[in-house]
């Protein structure tokens, strides 16, 4: 096997930079030494990218935390994968002793860690990651389902805590490839009117394109009316995709119904009426990251229920990743798939 690989590194504030570096090698018994298949851009990773940065990584981190990759090597410590093996890759590591991951809220961890953001990622031709973090699945599975597991993961968590019941009326607000994933969850579990509300026309269309009964454009589409029009009510559920739009949220949602924060902006700092929250009896959670969600994505992904390859748009060499970058910054992709 070659020496060295090339990667993508984190060099600052808007600095990706495509680099020689030695091919990772075995040094803990869990560890695992991964090939890396294809490596999507996550909104994070912009973010991480933004000048000023939106989001912290380590300086010098081979980004991506996205990624499938097949089992080159492994520690003398593990015994449930065997090389060949293809597995998908939760990023984010927890330390297993804090107060919440000891009350079984790993994605509370106040020790986490996450390859592709703090240490090295699949930006590149392989990686090192511990075993606990790797789930096997089907070699038949398209990577255009498989390379959505770790945000379908994610969105998971929100979604199982929507609750959501066959017939309720959903609202998604922004249909980047978060919303979309909710999209397609709602559609595929008996939702009732899926109601998308996003400002972009690309965006509107693959809202479409993913099961959305109706799109909003809020520019120019009264969306309290609307909503109510197609809802009677107001909405069962609102998701709230983007990070900056609870307000919206309360305005669409029912009495006693529920609102989902999914995105997130940590500049965010919104005027809420309280009082209606109270005197409607709205419930409001947050959803972060995956939790235990996993092994579900990877039935989900094998069984190719959901119509996930309508989101890929663009594929690229891991030389061309500045090129994805940039398809993503305009808004003319949707999904990117990176292959080394």
């Amino acid at each position: 096997m070659t020496r060295t690989m090339c990667a993508a590194v984190f060099r600052g504030p808007g600095k990706l930079s495509l680099e020689s570096r030695p091919v990772p090698e075995i040094k803990k018994d869990t560890d695992v030494l991964l090939e890396v298949e294809g490596a999507s851009i996550c909104g994070t990773d912009l973010h991480i990218l933004a000048d000023p940065p939106g989001h912290p990584a380590t300086l010098g981190s081979i980004m991506g935390h996205e990624y499938v990759a097949r089992v080159v090597d492994a520690g003398i410590a593990v015994s449930d994968l065997n090389v060949g093996d293809r597995v998908v890759v939760d990023p984010n590591i927890t330390c297993g002793n804090c107060a919440y991951c000891k009350r079984g809220m790993a994605n509370m961890c106040s020790q986490m860690t996450s390859l592709g953001i703090f240490i090295d990622g699949g930006f590149a031709e392989f990686n090192l990651a511990p075993a606990r973090s790797l789930y096997r699945i089907d070699s038949e599975t398209p990577i255009e389902q498989a390379i959505f597991a770790e945000p379908l993961s994610c969105v998971l968590n929100g979604f199982n805590q929507a609750q959501i019941q066959p017939g309720d009326h959903v609202v998604v607000l922004g249909a980047g490839p978060i919303g979309l994933l909710f999209i397609q969850l709602f559609r595929a579990s008996g939702a009732g009117r899926v109601i998308a509300v996003e400002p972009a026309p690309l965006r509107r269309r693959f809202a479409l394109a993913s099961g959305a009964d109706v799109v909003l454009d809020p520019g120019s589409d009264d969306c309290v009316a609307r909503v109510m029009e197609h809802t009677e009510i107001g909405a069962d559920i609102v998701v709230d995709a983007v990070g900056t739009l609870l307000p919206r949220a309360i305005e669409l949602v029912r009495r006693r119904g529920r609102i989902i924060l999914f995105g997130m902006n940590s500049h965010a700092q919104q005027t809420i009426a309280q009082n209606t929250i109270t005197r409607h009896e709205i419930s409001i959670l947050g959803a972060y990251i995956s939790r235990h969600t996993f092994p579900q994505v990877v039935k989900l992904l094998e069984s190719q229920v959901l119509p996930l390859p309508k989101l890929v748009t663009h594929r690229v060499s891991l030389p061309e990743i500045d090129k994805a970058f940039a398809a993503l910054r305009s808004g003319e992709a949707i999904e990117v798939i990176i292959k080394p």
